[in-house]
């Protein structure tokens, strides 16, 4: 078997406005909101720093200087930080800093998305040992929609039992062909190799459209998470979430 190199590269996108979280937000940015007693942004570069990774980009908009000052008490990695004067969406954030990879497949990952390990492996040490450069642009974390606390939307992706390949489920001529409903969102953690961004233009677009163009090319693969995965988007999930995670840690200290 091919020994395959370790990712040691990663992005983290923490410039959103986090609207949907005010009034927690109005002077403290959605990654720096505490979840479990840590910020949610320390919680993705611990789990970044437990995989390997040696390298972050962090891209930064609303209230960046805070972003920014907080990072610099971090001396466990290194980070970059990409300014954002004006937001360029998920997919425009990286491809702004794109250079910075080389040709090395690289971690992307939500400063706002909180998940916990399953029982054997780290989910980074998974989604690492799965990826394959060969076959592979884009390896996404699914999740089931079976297993979704505080959350109250639909799936993203149809993955067969079994499959690696997901099919997204959302377009308007899937839903009209009548194909399966979605049975799986996308928790957020991915890998991507810097060739999925050959020949796109720089500016404002949505990484889903990267997403898109991978299925179209059957390069689009996926890992089911194992752990549990945590919808934070608004302030009363957060305080769901928060109770989920001390009921937990509660359990866990009892004898």
């Amino acid at each position: 078997m091919t020994e395959r190199p370790a990712i040691t590269k990663a992005f983290v996108l923490a410039a959103g406005l986090g609207a949907r979280m005010r009034p927690l937000t109005d002077n403290c940015p959605k990654p720096l909101l505490y979840v479990g007693g840590r910020t949610m942004l320390d919680r993705t570069l611990d789990a970044l720093v437990a995989a390997g990774v040696t390298d972050v980009v962090v891209n930064v908009h609303y209230l960046g200087g805070m972003i920014e000052d907080h990072l610099a008490a971090r001396k466990d990695i290194k980070i970059t930080i990409s300014h954002e004067d004006v937001l360029l969406d998920t997919g425009g954030g990286v491809q702004k800093m794109i250079g910075h990879f080389g040709d090395e497949p690289f971690f992307v990952l939500n400063a706002d998305v909180v998940w916990t390990d399953g029982p054997d492996k780290p989910t980074l040490g998974q989604l690492a040992e799965k990826w394959d450069g060969g076959k592979m642009d884009v390896l996404l974390l699914l999740h089931t929609t079976e297993d979704l606390p505080a959350y109250a939307g639909h799936g993203d992706y149809y993955l067969p039992a079994g499959a690696d390949k997901p099919v997204f489920a959302k377009s308007d001529d899937y839903i009209k062909a009548g194909k399966p409903e979605a049975n799986y969102i996308f928790a957020g953690p991915r890998i991507v190799h810097p060739r999925l961004f050959d020949g796109v233009e720089a500016g404002v677009f949505s990484f889903r459209d990267l997403f898109l163009d991978a299925e179209a090319k059957g390069r689009l693969y996926a890992h089911v998470h194992d752990g549990e995965w945590h919808h934070v988007g608004t302030p009363e999930a957060l305080e769901k979430t928060n109770q989920i995670m001390a009921a937990a840690t509660t359990k866990k200290r009892a004898p």
